[in-house]
Formats: structure tokens, C-alpha cells, sequence
């Protein structure tokens, strides 16, 4: 069919007839009343209109340029593409690749391989029936997803330019235009490059290396100036920007009143003003603007940016490279009891248990969701808050589960404002698509290369305390501030602090124990009340029935009125008599709480959330996380401010201890009062005298940690004012669990209070383990119920807010949902700093932060498919070594050597005797030969006599390694190796010396390198087979080689273990070695200096200022590793 017409002026005959020949093959097949994407300009095939609509649309404002192909109406491409780089009919520079196998892409003669014939089929879901959009404006969506997206605003690149419609390129044309960009090669010759695989490739290095938009323009010129004239490429950023985007999901912006009562969607997707309160959707045009002014787009008060969740987790499915890393948490979990996924949890296992036909497929996907406010502007002054709302695929391995790369932006709720509890009207378009993947998605699975229904769920949300409030709907504010507990709260009103405490922890203790009976150490009460269950779901929805909630922040009319006249009033005043202060009313107490009815627990209920419209939340055992994070942060401040007695920050002081009073316990604490009427406070068991605090902070500030363990904490701490300021929550995290309390061991105030400080250390030590034993999780429960109980006993009543009440419940939240990390905000808050740094444009925040995100997303997905260093491959901060390079080293010792090598030409004939005679002692292999020696020399002797351990240990020590070279040499007897005869042989004598070694997630240093540093990496402990635990300091680094065998030692200092001189454990659990008797320093030929470098794990001294060369042993484990166990065999199950 001819379309030259389309491009003819709407006014001639040639393009009305056009019109009718379109509009007759568009509705041949369809009945006279049906609609159809409208293809003008306008429109943009993306709303459906009549048969009449449409005409006067093409006749009005034309057609869609470049829209010759009519995919949406019915028509096809003209042959069916291959993903094998098919030939392109009249292109001499097609990259001949027909024919290609499915694992191809474009290799070059340096062994290049970037998969773009993968990338195609992932992006655009290429199955035997043809390719599938994910679009989240694709037809489909538009069908089968929420009606009123037609009547959303889709989005336009918010921070490009206008382009003009000629050439622009119209999504309808993005995958022939992608193919044929993927089958072309970047210029005649280019064996290495299609021109989609170089833009792809050098975008991504824009995005990897953190370019300018003006240096990526003018690195795109100097290439276009370098290269062929027909490599054609885009000639600015934002070219480029508009290819690339073409291989990503694009988001829809969603009108919504600017006082959060509504989004324009739906059935009032077309009204002018909201329904709640009235206000306009649209910005108030000033009133003295032109008329040019008055003719412009109508900008919208308030726009929300939402990321179609259904095409994003069907991209996940859409490659092989992710779609069996979806079905990790059924088929690779190791499932031996053991808590080290959410899978292992018992609200995962419960919600199986109830929905038996969604856990039947492990491809169906558990979601969390994560918001939070921030400020995009970085501007303490500013108070802007932006919160955009992720989600996180439960179904992934811990290594990649709670990465950047894994996690899903939802949704950009805009500022100024926080949305408080009208978040839930920016969650509507969430809801809907949860609603629809609980019933089914059709969706391509690349593993099985089959369609399957793809179902998916909320599992549950993780946020911080103010944002708990905003999604559960219950107030953490005020008496019933707890949400476990809820109405079953206990609380205390402090009136001269001003403040609700929250102490009634003896309720979990056994009914029969001493402290229920205490009153005057607690709370002058005795106990008899038992814990209380956590609020269900079922429990929270019979607290609402009858009662009714509108969302939306209203504005009290008549006060607004009252105070614009108070105003007019102080004008008027303002001349006459400047400088009149007003005298404030007070009303009387009869006046004040006339009318008002005493407030109840449901009250705490601000809303129903709308969570609870999906029909499986209400059974949810866990719906939403308390933090970790945030609550181990405040913990610590609370301690550590009122330790140190920090102004404005300490949990004690006058008011507080009036309380004590007003309450009537603890007499020896209260305020005394002198002659002259003065009041002072007695020194409580926390109180610390300045010369502890400067003890303290001396400690803290002169310790060194490894890298990578925490900041430099001595900025934080000064020394001379004996205060701290400016610790972010890592800091508080390493501070609580180790270096305060192996500070505080020198100069504590009393025991009570350090043992506390210890038990509260080892508690979220052991709650923030990668892997928890369900069996010690009961104890755990016991352990920190105690420490609770011997806090209130110690610390006052004001020291006990919601967020040191809310530990009781983390045992519990343990159990339900597996290990904290998959549920605090540290990856959120992280991911946050990254949307931050999106912000280009700061007239539009949210417009930039999701432009940025779009562009983010879209190249993360391309890079698992680009060769070289991408986010999934670059190194990590301790890299293992290359599998390759494993197989050289014996007893697993390669790792990645830090600094320079260098080569020894000579080592010392001492230094070798030690090293050989340690690996021939510890190799497995030779076992057998070490016994056979053994029995050989027993025989000589006389039948009556044995030999002694001593003896047999100097026999290995002076004549094994001779006998064994002599062994191998005759070749006599049977398990010789290759192996065997290398390590027979003897070291070379020659090896190499290294500074530094990373290996198993450590990141070693000899002391030498790291005494200029800042940091200490140097400490070691070996575990011996006996139990006894080695500890010292790592001095020398070797490598040595035994034909084409290498091995990497360590050589320690080592300090005595074995008398109470060198090593010690005080009344806290605090080991200590004694740096000044060491043994084993390799000065004679019978010491033992060297382990393998893969014996020995990582330790930080910390230095006891009481006792002159003894430290404190503080352990450290790696960050980027996780134990998963192994899976036992079916006799070991039986």
C-alpha cells in the first residue's frame, strides 16, 4: 500500500484519500463501534479512539510521521527478523554473522565478545511466536494493565531539548531500528564493532567512569572526527541518550493533587480539580501574564513518576543471565534448618503453607517494598523531601539480593512535603499491578524458552520508624508508640522530662521470676502482667470496622480565616504602637479539654493501609520490619550520650531525675538540696569522672581498624571537650558491637554497667549474623530480656524511649524473617545517595531523578551483556583470584598479591628449612607417608621401647624431608603424585616477597607497610586442629615455588598462648595477648613462624592503656562472604 500521503500536506486530496484507505484497513476486521491507538501527532498510538476520532485527529493534526510500518494496526514486519545478525538487503557493511549459534555476539580478534544478540532478545522477548515488548507502553500493557494509562502523561525526556518530529524516533520503529543499528557494522573493515555494540559500549563507560554530559559530547566529536564518515555517530549526548533509551522500560507520570488526596487516573483521570478538596490540578497562572503565557501547556501541581513494576520483573525472566538466579531460593538454598535467607524464615514458610499453588512454581516472585524521605539538594537549610519507594526481589541469592543492581525503583512520590499517611494514594498504581501478578502474567522464561504465568507477592516492607508509621497506619508517636505491642503497650508519662518511657520488660520474664516481684529497682510496681502478642492482621482490620478515613492534608477553613484577620489586626496595631508585645492568652484548663473525649488505643490507628487490599496480607505473620539499623543507632547514642554525659544528648539531668521522684523509687539517685537552696545530682552507677572520659576517648581515638571496617571514628571524637558528634549509622554499628566496649574495659564506671554494655554488644553481634541457628535464637530472646530488665534497674526512666523498647521484639522478628541484613536500610540508604547525585536539574528534582534512573537501570541491564569491566564484574574491594590461578597454588593459598613483587634471588637456608618442613608436616597428601616413616623408624627400635611425641616431632622435624626426596626418587610405592615428587623436590631457592595479600575477604598487610597507615591489617589468628586459637602479627609475606607449584606463607610474630603471662580472658569475655612474650619468632631452626595464607583469619588490637604491652583481641569478619552451608546426603538426613 502506498504511503507517500502521509507525508503530503493535510490539505490535499492525496492525503485525505489516505485517511480513508488507513481507516478501512484499520477496522477491515473490527466491528464500526470499536477504537483503535490513535496514530496522530498528538496522540501518538498510545490513546484509543472511535472511527470518527480518529479521522478528525489525522485530518486536524496529521499523522505520526515515520510510522510507515502500522504494527499497531494490524500490520507486520515485512519478514519475521532473526536474532543471528540476518543479512541487511543493499547494506555492504552488514556484519556477515548468519547463521550464527545463540551464544555469538561480535567478537574481535582480541577475543571481544559482546553478547548483542542477547541483549536484543532479552529487551524486546524474542520467542518462537515473534518478539514481545516490555514497554511499559506496549500494547499489551495498555489491554491488559490499568485502563487509564492512555490518559496518563507518558513520559518525555524531561531533560532534553524539544526535538523536532522529522527524524525523531517514534517508539513503533525502536526495534527495526535497533536490529538494523545491531546488524550493521560501525564502518567498513570493523570487525570488533556493530555501531549498536560501540554506542552500548561507550555509553556504558560514560556511566561506569562518571562522565559529564559535555565531555561525552565532546569525546563523541573527536570520534566522529576520527573515524569513517559512514560509523555516522549520534553527534551529542543526547542522541546517544535516545538510543539507548530504546533498550530500556520507560515510567508514566501520573498527575496527583497538591495536597495528596487523589491521583488524576482512572475514571478521573480527566478532571480539572480534585474531588476531596477542591484544588486545581493544574499551577495558578499569575494573573498578569501574556497572553503568550496564557496559551502554553498547563503545568501540573503535582506529578508522580511510576516505574511499571510487570515489565521489569518480566526482564528479569526475559535472559538466561538472571532467570535462574529467580529460582535460587527453592533450588540452590541449602536447607538444613539454618537461617540464612528470608526463605528460611517461618513467615516464608507459613505463607507457603497457606497458598500451596503459589509456592508450586519457585519462578513466582516475593517482594519487598523500602521508602524513605530525603533531601535531593543535599542542603541541611532545604526541607524538601523526595520519596521514592523500591522494591526487592526476595527470590535472588544473598550475594546479588540486596545489591543496587538488584533493586527496583517503584515510584518517585515528589516533594516539598513528606506524603506522612497519604502515601497510600501514591501507591494506588503499585497496588493495581500486585493485584494483577497475584492472579497471573503471561511472561517468557529464556530458561526453559517456554511462556509461563508469573505470580508475585509482598512479602513485606522494611523503613524506618517515622516512614513504619506512614505504611502500617499506626502512630509511633505518644503512649501506645510500639507497633508489636500496640495497644498492649506499657508506658509511662514523665511530666517533668515531658516525655513517654517505655520499661515494662519484666512482663517477659517468667512468671515465677525474683525481678516481677521487685519494685522500688524498676518501676515501683510489681509485675503481673505476661508479654504481649505482636498485632496480627485480622487484629488490625477488627480495630477498624466502622470507622471511615480521607486521605489528603486538609486546611481548617475557619482557622485560616481567624488567623488572615489577626494578621490585618497586627498591621494596623503595627503603626500606632511598635514595639507592643502582645500578651499571650492562656486558656483555662476546663475551657481546654471542653468537648474533648479521652483519646483510645485504636485511635493509634491513622488509617487502614491499603496493603491490606491485597488478599494476602492480612495472614501475613510479618508485614512490616522494625529497622535494625536505626534502632542499633539510637541505642548507642542513648548509651554512649549518657556515658559521657553529652549536653542536650544524655538520658540524664535534672528533669529526669525528678521523675524519679514523681514516681517514688530509687531514693539515692534524687536531687539534693543544700542550705543555700541548690540542687545537686548524686552520681548515678553510670556517672564517669573526666578522667575515665579522657581515658575513653584516648582509647577510641588511638585505635586503628582493618581497611574497610569503619571510618576514621578519631574526627568524631574530640578529645580536649570530651564529646562526639557527627557519627552516621555504620559508625554507631562498629562502635556499639566492638570498639566501645573493648574501650570502655579500661576505665568503666561500674561493672553493672559495662557487663550491660558487653550483653548488648554481643546481642546485635549475634542478631546481625549471616547465618543463625534457630535453636540459640531462644536464648538470645532470654539473654536480651535480662539485659533489659538490669537496664531499668540501672539507667533512668527517660532513658528508655520506643526505639531501646522495640530490641525486645528483633528476636522475634529474626525468627520470622530470616537474617537482618535482607531487612534494614543500610543497601536502601546507600541506594538513596545514588538517586541523590541524579539531580541535575534542581528546578525538577524528581523529573531528573527519574530520567537518571531510567538511563541507570537501562544500562545495568546492558552490561550483562558487554565484555570487560562492568558493575556485575569489576573487582571487588577484596577480589578472589582467578579460577585459572587456584589450580597453581597448593593448600588453596592463592589470593591477590597487594603492591609490588619482589623477587628474591637467594632466601635464607633457615627461612626454607622452616617453610618446607611446616608444608610437609600440613599436607593431606602426604599423610600416608608421614606414617609410613614413623612405623619405619619405630622398628628400629628395641620391641620394649616406643617412641615419644617429642621424639617423633624432632624425627619429622631433621629427617622426613630427606626421606621422602629419597621415597620418590626410587619411586617406591604406590600414591606418588605429581604433586608428591614437587613438594619431594624441595623449594626453589629463589621466591617473592609480597607487602600485602587479600584472600578469603581479608585484606592483609605486614607491619612494616602499614606503619606509616592509619590503619591495621597485620593482626592474625590461626585455628589449630586442637582448638587452641594462634595469635600475632603478620611480618613477611613469601611465595615460593616447587616446580610448577606455588604456595603463598605467612610469617607471624607470634605471641604465647600457652601461659597465663601471654594471654588472658577478664571477667568480661575480652581475650588479651601479651605483645611483649612472643615465641615461635623463627631466630632458631626449631621454630614454627609460617601458616599457609589460607589458615588464618583477621584480628584488630585494641591497646589496654592499665596494662603496659597487653591488647585486647577484637575479631573481624568479611564483609562480601557468606556461609551457605552444605547440603546433606540422604543416609545423613536419615
Amino acid at each position: 500500500m502506498d504511503r507517500s500521503w502521509m507525508s503530503k500536506p493535510r490539505r490535499e486530496s492525496a492525503y485525505k484519500d489516505g485517511v480513508d484507505q488507513f481507516l478501512s484497513f484499520a477496522f477491515r476486521d473490527l466491528p464500526h463501534d470499536s477504537k483503535i491507538f490513535c496514530p496522530c501527532k498528538n496522540c501518538q498510538n498510545r490513546v484509543t479512539q472511535n472511527r470518527d476520532e480518529v479521522e478528525t485527529h489525522l485530518k486536524c493534526d496529521g499523522i505520526l510521521q515515520g510510522y510507515t510500518t502500522w504494527i499497531h494496526h494490524g500490520e507486520e514486519y515485512d519478514s519475521s527478523p532473526s536474532f543471528a545478525f540476518a543479512h541487511v538487503p543493499n547494506d555492504t557493511t552488514s556484519l556477515p554473522t548468519s547463521g550464527v549459534p545463540r551464544t555469538a555476539g561480535v567478537q574481535d580478534d582480541h577475543g571481544r565478545l559482546d553478547d548483542m544478540q542477547g541483549l536484543l532478545e532479552a529487551a524486546f522477548v524474542v520467542t518462537p511466536d515473534g518478539y514481545e515488548s516490555l514497554s511499559s507502553v506496549s500494547e499489551a500493557e495498555l489491554d491488559d494493565f490499568i485502563p487509564e494509562f492512555p490518559d496518563m502523561e507518558h513520559n518525555l525526556a524531561e531533560d532534553e531539548p524539544p526535538a523536532s518530529e522529522d527524524g525523531a524516533l517514534k517508539e513503533q520503529d525502536i526495534y527495526a531500528s535497533i536490529l538494523k543499528d545491531a546488524q550493521t557494522r560501525l564502518y567498513n573493515g570493523c570487525e570488533q564493532f556493530s555501531k549498536l555494540s560501540f554506542i552500548v559500549n561507550l555509553y556504558h563507560l560514560k556511566f561506569l567512569h562518571g562522565w559529564t554530559q559535555e565531555s561525552f559530547t565532546s569525546l563523541l566529536g573527536v570520534l566522529s572526527a576520527a573515524l569513517p564518515p559512514e560509523a555516522n555517530l549520534p553527534k551529542n549526548y543526547y542522541e546517544a541518550k535516545k538510543i539507548i533509551r530504546g533498550l530500556g522500560l520507560d515510567y508514566v507520570k501520573i498527575h496527583a493533587c497538591p495536597k495528596d488526596c487523589m491521583l488524576y487516573r482512572g475514571d478521573r483521570a480527566n478532571q480539572e480539580s480534585c474531588h476531596v478538596c477542591g484544588s486545581s490540578r493544574w499551577e495558578e497562572e499569575e494573573k498578569n501574564g501574556s497572553a503568550a503565557q496564557s496559551k502554553r501547556k498547563k503545568k501540573p501541581a503535582k506529578v508522580l513518576r511510576y516505574f511499571p513494576l510487570i515489565p521489569r520483573i518480566q526482564r528479569l525472566f526475559a535472559t538466561n543471565k538472571t532467570s535462574d538466579d529467580m529460582r535460587w531460593h527453592d533450588e540452590g538454598r541449602t536447607k538444613d534448618g539454618k537461617l540464612r535467607h528470608p526463605a528460611d524464615g517461618e513467615a516464608w514458610k507459613d505463607f507457603d503453607r497457606r497458598y500451596p499453588e503459589f509456592a508450586a512454581d519457585a519462578r513466582n516472585v516475593r517482594l519487598g517494598l523500602a521508602s524513605d524521605g530525603f533531601n535531593p539538594f543535599r542542603n541541611l537549610s532545604s526541607k524538601h523531601s523526595t520519596w521514592p519507594v523500591m522494591l526487592i526481589p526476595y527470590n535472588l541469592p544473598p550475594w546479588i539480593c540486596m545489591k543496587q543492581t538488584s533493586l527496583i525503583l517503584s515510584m518517585i512520590i515528589p516533594g516539598p512535603d513528606s506524603p506522612g499517611n497519604d502515601i497510600d494514594v501514591y501507591l494506588q498504581p503499585l497496588i493495581d499491578e500486585l493485584l494483577q501478578l497475584w492472579g497471573g502474567v503471561e511472561t517468557f522464561d529464556a530458561s526453559s524458552k517456554k511462556k509461563f504465568s508469573l505470580r508475585a507477592m509482598l512479602l513485606w516492607t522494611l523503613n524506618d520508624f517515622p516512614a513504619l508509621a506512614y505504611l502500617y497506619g499506626w502512630s509511633t508517636g505518644g503512649k501506645y508508640a510500639c507497633p508489636s505491642c500496640g495497644i498492649y503497650t506499657k508506658s509511662y508519662s514523665l511530666k517533668k522530662s515531658k516525655k513517654c518511657c517505655f520499661m515494662g520488660h519484666r512482663r517477659w520474664l517468667p512468671q515465677g521470676h525474683a525481678f516481677r516481684r521487685q519494685k522500688r529497682q524498676f518501676d515501683g510496681k510489681e509485675e503481673t502482667e505476661i508479654a504481649p502478642q505482636t498485632m496480627s492482621g485480622s487484629s488490625v482490620l477488627t480495630m477498624l470496622q466502622g470507622r471511615v478515613f480521607v486521605l489528603g492534608k486538609k486546611v481548617n477553613v475557619q482557622k485560616k480565616v481567624s488567623t488572615e484577620s489577626k494578621g490585618e489586626n497586627n498591621t494596623k496595631k503595627k503603626g500606632n504602637d511598635q514595639g507592643h508585645k502582645r500578651k499571650r492568652t492562656r486558656k483555662k484548663k476546663s475551657d481546654d479539654n471542653h468537648g474533648k473525649t479521652k483519646k483510645q488505643p485504636e485511635d493509634w490507628l491513622k488509617k487502614k493501609s491499603i496493603f491490606f487490599m491485597l488478599p494476602y496480607w492480612e495472614h501475613h505473620k510479618l508485614r512490616h520490619n522494625l529497622d535494625v539499623m536505626h534502632i542499633e543507632k539510637n541505642v548507642c547514642d542513648n548509651l554512649v550520650a549518657t556515658l559521657l554525659d553529652i549536653e542536650y544528648k544524655t538520658k540524664d539531668g535534672l528533669n529526669a531525675r525528678l521523675d524519679l521522684v514523681e514516681i517514688g523509687i530509687r531514693q539515692n539517685l534524687h536531687p539534693v538540696v543544700d542550705d543555700d537552696g541548690k540542687r545537686t545530682l548524686p552520681d548515678a552507677p553510670f556517672t564517669m569522672s573526666r578522667d575515665k572520659k579522657e581515658m575513653l576517648f584516648s582509647i577510641i581515638h588511638n585505635i586503628r581498624t582493618p581497611d574497610g571496617y569503619a571510618s576514621n571514628l578519631s574526627r568524631c571524637f574530640k578529645m580536649g571537650e570530651c564529646k562526639f558528634s557527627g557519627l552516621k549509622s555504620h559508625d554507631n554499628h562498629v562502635l556499639l558491637q566492638d570498639l566501645f566496649p573493648a574501650a570502655l574495659r579500661s576505665c568503666y564506671p561500674s561493672k553493672d554497667v559495662m557487663k550491660i554494655v558487653v550483653e548488648l554488644a554481643n546481642f546485635f553481634k549475634k542478631l546481625c549474623s549471616k547465618v543463625l541457628d534457630v535453636t540459640d535464637l531462644d536464648k538470645l530472646q532470654e539473654d536480651i530480656v535480662m539485659t533489659l530488665c538490669n537496664m531499668e534497674k540501672i539507667f533512668l526512666p527517660s532513658f528508655f524511649t520506643v526505639m531501646v523498647h522495640l530490641m525486645v521484639h528483633l528476636v522475634e522478628e529474626v525468627k520470622l524473617g530470616g537474617p537482618v541484613h535482607y531487612r534494614w536500610m543500610y543497601p536502601l540508604e546507600r541506594f538513596f545517595v545514588r538517586l541523590k547525585a541524579l539531580v541535575k536539574n534542581k528546578a525538577h528534582p524528581e523529573g531528573s531523578i527519574a530520567e537518571g534512573y531510567r538511563i541507570d537501570e537501562c544500562m545495568t541491564f546492558c552490561s550483562r551483556f558487554l565484555q570487560g569491566t562492568t558493575r556485575f564484574t569489576r573487582p571487588a574491594r577484596n577480589p578472589d583470584p582467578p579460577e585459572k590461578v587456584k589450580d597453581i597454588y597448593l593448600f588453596e593459598s592463592a589470593g591477590e598479591p597487594i603492591g609490588k613483587a619482589t623477587t628474591v634471588g637467594q632466601l635464607d637456608n633457615q627461612l626454607l628449612v622452616q617453610a618446607h618442613r611446616y608444608i610437609l608436616r600440613h599436607c593431606d597428601e602426604l599423610e600416608d607417608f608421614r606414617k609410613e616413616f614413623v612405623n619405619e623408624e619405630s622398628s628400629k627400635l628395641h620391641p620394649s621401647t616406643s617412641l615419644t611425641h617429642s621424639a617423633i616431632e624432632k624425627l619429622m622435624n631433621d629427617q622426613f624431608g630427606d626421606w621422602l626426596e629419597q621415597k620418590v626418587l626410587l619411586n617406591d610405592g604406590p600414591g606418588i603424585t605429581e604433586k608428591v615428587r614437587a613438594l619431594a623436590a624441595k623449594p626453589c631457592k629463589c621466591g617473592v616477597r609480597y607487602s600485602g595479600y587479600i584472600i578469603n575477604g581479608f585484606r592483609f598487610h605486614i607491619m612494616s607497610r602499614e606503619a606509616a597507615r592509619k590503619t591495621q591489617n597485620s593482626g592474625v589468628v590461626n585455628i589449630a586442629d586442637d582448638g587452641v586459637n594462634y595469635y600475632g602479627r603478620l611480618s613477611d609475606i613469601i611465595e615460593l615455588s616447587y616446580r610448577d607449584y606455588k604456595v603463598v606463607l605467612f610469617r607471624c610474630d607470634w605471641y604465647d598462648v600457652h601461659h597465663r603471662a601471654g594471654i588472658r580472658q577478664d571477667e568480661f569475655g575480652f581475650t588479651l595477648v601479651n605483645f611483649n612474650r612472643k615465641i615461635h619468632t623463627g631466630e632458631r631452626l626449631e621454630h614454627d613462624p609460617f601458616v599457609f595464607s589460607s589458615q588464618v583469619q583477621q584480628v584488630f588490637y585494641v591497646e589496654d592503656p592499665k596494662a603496659k604491652g597487653w591488647n585486647v583481641v577484637v575479631r573481624v569478619t568479611p564483609r562480601d562472604l557468606f556461609d551457605m552451608g552444605a547440603e546433606q546426603s540422604s543416609d545423613e538426613a536419615d
